[in-house]
């Protein structure tokens, strides 16, 4: 619920003293020309979701706003230049969890995958067409792999078949085309997981769980021996409980099952062997993330002693090398401050980076070098140092005495300096989730405000994954109520400490960040407006209309719906519409199957009816997360306009004129 045009000359890297050759001009914040235009968000621009290996071959999958979102799976061999293996207008996705994630495995040079379209998987022969592997149905497929001495995928298949009634289990998938959904592995837990196999193909590792919870609060570790006819026998569970969550099981070259356990209160490293489970890491930080999609890896083995894994303390990633003997780990020296996917071979991993200064790359390391080597870029190089707005981390006190966690980017353009005296309006970045987090990372959608004149502050309220356990749980039965006093604490804080002015600040965020940005603009008066993109208004409706993975996710977050106290009806804006009062944007996907389009469409009627400014743009085809080109240009060309009308800023972007329903005609923009 839980995102190159020539008209300046800087918008490619100037040469070596080139953006400073005049003095900077003074300007009033919010009013500075960007050589950021919306164009360049999307132009050469690409995402990244997933990464692996075949051998010494790379594969990752790059999302690209200009085809329409189109997922593109892409090959790097040794010694040659990446190339695109799948040519529109294949599209390699899925929607098991809505969210997907795990949507192909490759081995020997086959690749096999799920097609967006159909949701059926494919084989590919190198040299050859995609054929399908699966029949037509309303079935999906995730967390792909080959067990390949029996000639099948082993995969988590999402049953729609049956009306009102979506299953989840583990299935088996013949390699060579047979018109099947799937032989059925595993079943009865509402959720599966990471299903892994042992190198020598005895073993069956997975994890699972039941409503209501979500895969951050309680799972469970089974394992299961592989018999003659190729079904799991003998089905034990290894570790979890009603209050441990279970990550990324994996099995270590010697046939050893290790995996991620928050037990401690901190998701850390252990090791199940000779039937007992034991620590190998105790460390203050996260080697687990909060499982929103398939194929998420924190760490593998570089050989049977020696484990590359990746941790999250205060918002950053640390990689180490662990020696599993000896429980020692060294901090590998790593140019980034973000790191997911990690995916180990053999003494070389590869990695989605991001730095505070660089935009996310597809990078490899060597474990014997100890050397990084980028793969493949994000974005080529469209600032110069001049223009780089780099995050601050603040801690802010809160409420009950609690102390929450957040990242300031201050205004940041080499050819301007604000009057003197003057704070910059302040732009508020609520992450989605709520259960996850926004790291420390240079992202263009940041320094489109930065570059303007505009302060960001991105706020890992309580929640928040990244600072244990009790961090998340901070937010058990406090939605709407933790989150919106974290995110109106930190903007008091900064207008505290002079760095924000506080009659010009503003807050935006998407889906649960929607619905917290919606919140604090109805229950609170700290902002002058905020921007909603595919949030929540009303949620008794959500937990009554969303989609299977989170269809009891707000009995943690809120409450049982049968409640007396009713706090779905307390802390929905929808329901408290008449003590709104300021400025709203909304921004709305119409094939959006997690919040459902007329959240925003009851409550955007309901301002207008009550004569508040408000504007609500829809855009077709797009589901929850914009991934097109031209979506991603209207929306922030409409944003800007929309801050610029409400807070009388004069921008020099005439690029898009927004219509705002009860907005004075005669107030300037």
């Amino acid at each position: 619920m839980p995102v190159t045009n020539s008209t300046s000359k800087r918008m490619e890297k100037p040469e070596s003293g080139e953006s400073m050759r005049n003095a900077p001009s003074v300007a009033p914040y919010g009013t500075w020309r960007s050589p950021l235009t919306p164009e360049l968000l999307t132009q050469k621009m690409v995402d990244f979701e997933e990464v692996l290996w075949d051998r010494d071959t790379l594969y990752w999958l790059e999302v690209r706003p200009t085809e329409e979102g189109r997922h593109v799976l892409m090959k790097e061999e040794v010694g040659q230049p990446p190339e695109e293996i799948l040519p529109a207008p294949w599209n390699v996705r899925n929607r098991v969890h809505e969210y997907g994630g795990g949507a192909f495995a490759v081995h020997q040079s086959v690749v096999y995958f799920s097609h967006f379209k159909d949701h059926r998987l494919y084989r590919m022969v190198p040299g050859s067409l995609p054929e399908p592997l699966t029949a037509p149905a309303d079935v999906r497929y995730a967390d792909l792999i080959v067990d390949a001495s029996r000639n099948r995928l082993i995969a988590v298949r999402e049953d729609h078949r049956t009306p009102g009634q979506v299953t989840n289990s583990l299935v088996a998938i013949p390699l060579n085309p047979s018109n099947t959904v799937g032989e059925v592995l595993a079943q009865g837990h509402d959720f599966y997981m990471f299903p892994r196999l042992s190198p020598d193909g005895s073993q069956l590792a997975w994890i699972c769980w039941d409503y209501p919870n979500m895969p951050w609060d309680a799972t469970q570790l089974e394992t299961a021996a592989i018999g003659a006819d190729g079904h799991v026998i003998v089905v034990k569970a290894i570790a979890g409980g009603p209050d441990e969550s279970i990550f990324q099981p994996s099995w270590s070259p010697n046939g050893q099952l290790y995996f991620v356990s928050d037990r401690t209160g901190w998701w850390n490293l252990y090791r199940w062997r000779d039937d007992a489970v034991s620590a190998l890491t105790a460390v203050h930080g996260e080697f687990g993330e909060a499982a929103w999609i398939f194929g998420m890896s924190t760490y593998g083995f570089l050989n049977e002693r020696e484990v590359l894994a990746t941790y999250l303390q205060g918002g950053q990633t640390y990689l180490i090398r662990l020696d599993v003997e000896t429980r020692e780990f060294t901090h590998q020296p790593c140019p980034w401050t973000a790191v997911s996917c990690l995916k180990v071979s053999e003494g070389h991993a590869v990695m989605i980076a991001a730095s505070d200064r660089s935009p996310a790359s597809v990078a490899v390391f060597d474990a014997e070098t100890k050397r990084y080597r980028l793969a493949r870029r994000s974005a080529p190089t469209l600032l110069d140092e001049d223009y780089v707005s780099l995050p601050e981390p603040v801690e802010f006190p809160t409420e009950n005495h609690e102390t929450a966690h957040a990242f300031y980017y201050p205004p940041k353009n080499g050819e301007y300096i604000p009057p003197e005296g003057e704070l910059p309006p302040l732009v508020v970045c609520v992450h989605g989730g709520p259960t996850s987090y926004s790291p420390p990372v240079f992202r263009l959608s940041v320094q489109y405000w930065t570059t303007r004149g505009f302060a960001v502050l991105d706020v890992n309220y309580g929640g928040s994954t990244g600072y244990g356990r009790a961090y998340r749980n901070r937010l058990r039965g406090s939605w709407g109520l933790v989150d919106v006093d974290d995110v109106v604490n930190a903007a008091a804080f900064l207008a505290r400490h002079s760095q924000a002015d506080s009659h010009r600040m503003v807050i935006r965020g998407g889906s649960a960040g929607g619905f917290t940005t919606l919140a604090a603009l109805t229950f609170r008066d700290v902002f002058r407006g905020g921007a909603s993109y595919f949030g929540v208004s009303d949620l008794r409706a959500l937990a009554l209309e969303t989609h299977k993975f989170e269809a009891h996710y707000l009995d943690r977050l809120v409450g049982p719906l049968d409640s007396p106290t009713d706090p779905y009806t307390a802390r929905s804006p929808l329901h408290h519409a008449d003590s709104l009062n300021v400025p709203v944007i909304f921004f709305q996907g119409l094939d959006d199957h997690v919040v459902p389009p007329a959240q925003a469409q009851t409550m955007a009627d309901s301002l207008k009816r009550r004569g508040v400014p408000v504007a609500h743009l829809t855009f077709p085809g797009e589901g929850h997360g914009f991934v097109t080109a031209d979506t991603i240009i209207q929306t922030h060309q409409a944003e800007l306009a929309f801050y610029a009308k409400i807070l009388g800023i004069r921008i020099p972007d005439r690029s898009a004129e927004l219509t705002l329903d009860n907005w004075p005609q005669s107030n300037p923009q």
